[in-house]
C-alpha cells in the first residue's frame, strides 16, 4: 500500500538478506519507525511486544524466524535438534494466532528435509518469502470474493454510502497487503463505490483507532472513530449495512477467535439483522479444533495495557495511567464468536458459510486427512 507517496509493507527482507526489517506498530500513527529484526530473540520480542500484531503478519514474521535460526545457527549446535528448539521458542511467543505455529512448521519441515547448511538456509528463505507472497495473494483474493456483498448493498441503497463496521485492525499492517476485513473496503473505494467505515477503538490498545484509522485514512477512505460500545447503537439506528472482521483463529467448525469486543459485535448484528461476515485466508483455520469457545486458548496479557492509554502529548509519546493504580485489572486480549452467530466466511477461495461442510466444500482436501 501506497503512505504518502510511498510503497509500504509491514515487513521485509533488506537487500542483504541477513535482516528482517519490521513497522513498530506500537509507535502508529505518530511515529513511523523501522526496527531491524537479526536473531530468534528479536523476533520473539517483536510478537511478544506486538511490534508485530495480527494473524497472517505474525506467520511470516515466524517464518523468518525460522530463516534467522537456521542463518545464525553456532557451528557447535549445527544438529536439527537445536534448530526444533530454536523453532519452539517462536511458536511460543503468542498463544491463540493459528498461523504461528502453522508458518513456524511449514519452513521448519522443509528445512529438515535437506542437508547442507547452504541448502537449509537457502530452503528456510525461500519458503518464508513463499509464505510471505501467498498471504499477499489471499487477501488479494480476499478482496476480489468481499466486494460483491458491498457492491449489491450500494446497490439495494440506490448508490449511496454503504457504511461498514469493523473491529481492531485486519488491514494491511496486520496482512502484509490488502488485509482481510480492508480488503473488500480497499477494493470497493479503488472501484469507484461510496463506502465509509465506522472505526471501533478497540482497547485496550486501541489498534482501530490508532492502526485502522491510519491505513484507511493514508489511503483516501471515509472513516469515523468510535468507541467500542457504539455499534449497538449504531446498528439500532440503520447507520450499519454490514459488519466484516478478521480472526486470528478460526476452527474448521466455524467459531471464530478475534480481538476482545468482536462477540459483541456479532450480538448486536445478529440483533439488528445486520450480515456480520468473517475475512480469513486458509492459514487462519485450525482444522483440529470443533469447539472454538473450550477449545481456543485465549491470551491474557499485560494488565498494564489496560491500567495505561498511549498517545501523543506535546509531541512526544507518553502512557497515562487512567484507574486506580492499587486496581486489581484483567485483560483478556481475544474472546470467541460461536459460528451462529456469523453470516459467512470470505476467503481467498470463495465465500462459504461457517459450518464444517461448507468449509470443506472450499478446502476438499482437508477432508480425509484425519485432521476433522
Amino acid at each position: 500500500m501506497k503512505v504518502d507517496g510511498k510503497d509500504l509493507r509491514p515487513i521485509w527482507l533488506d537487500e542483504n538478506t541477513t535482516v528482517i526489517k519490521v513497522i513498530d506498530q506500537r509507535c502508529l500513527p505518530h511515529e513511523v519507525v523501522i526496527l531491524d529484526l537479526k536473531t530468534v530473540d528479536d523476533i520473539i520480542m517483536a510478537i511478544k511486544e506486538m511490534v508485530v500484531r495480527g494473524a497472517p503478519l505474525i506467520g511470516v514474521t515466524a517464518a523468518y524466524g525460522v530463516y534467522l535460526a537456521v542463518l545464525n545457527i553456532p557451528e557447535e549446535n549445527i544438529d536439527d535438534d537445536y534448530l526444533i528448539k530454536e523453532c519452539s521458542r517462536i511458536k511460543s511467543a503468542r498463544p491463540t494466532a493459528v498461523n504461528l505455529a502453522w508458518a513456524v512448521d511449514n519452513v521448519l519441515s522443509a528445512v529438515l528435509a535437506q542437508k547442507t547448511t547452504y541448502q537449509k538456509i537457502e530452503t528456510a528463505r525461500q519458503q518464508a518469502q513463499h509464505i510471505y507472497n501467498d498471504e499477499t495473494e489471499n487477501c488479494r483474493k480476499i478482496g476480489e470474493y468481499g466486494f460483491p456483498l458491498i457492491e449489491q448493498i450500494g446497490i439495494q441503497k440506490g448508490g449511496s454510502t454503504v457504511n461498514i463496521l469493523t473491529h481492531c485492525n485486519a488491514g494491511w499492517l496486520a496482512c502484509i497487503e490488502y488485509g482481510t476485513a480492508t480488503a473488500p473496503i480497499y477494493m470497493a473505494f479503488d472501484k469507484g463505490l461510496d463506502v465509509h467505515v465506522w472505526v471501533d477503538e478497540t482497547r485496550p490498545l486501541n489498534q482501530g483507532a490508532r492502526l485502522t484509522a491510519w491505513e484507511l485514512g493514508k489511503h483516501g477512505v471515509k472513516h469515523t472513530i468510535i468507541t467500542d460500545n457504539a455499534g449497538g447503537h449504531l446498528m439500532q439506528h440503520n447507520k450499519v449495512d454490514i459488519v466484516i472482521v478478521g480472526t486470528d483463529r478460526t476452527t474448521h467448525t466455524g467459531d471464530v477467535a478475534n480481538k476482545i469486543g468482536t462477540y459483541l459485535k456479532a450480538l448486536a448484528a445478529k440483533d439488528n439483522h445486520i450480515p456480520f461476515y468473517v475475512a480469513l485466508p486458509s492459514s487462519t483455520f485450525d482444522w483440529t479444533l470443533t469447539n472454538g469457545i473450550m477449545e481456543i486458548e485465549i491470551e491474557e496479557r499485560d494488565p498494564d495495557e489496560v491500567r495505561y492509554i498511549r498517545g501523543l502529548d506535546n509531541h512526544k509519546i507518553r502512557n497515562v495511567l487512567i484507574p486506580p493504580a492499587e486496581s486489581p485489572v484483567a485483560n483478556f486480549a481475544f474472546d470467541v464468536t460461536p459460528a451462529r452467530l456469523i453470516t459467512g466466511f470470505i476467503t481467498e477461495r470463495g465465500i462459504c458459510k461457517p459450518t464444517k461442510a461448507d468449509i470443506l466444500r472450499l478446502f476438499p482436501e482437508k477432508t480425509g486427512l484425519g485432521l476433522c
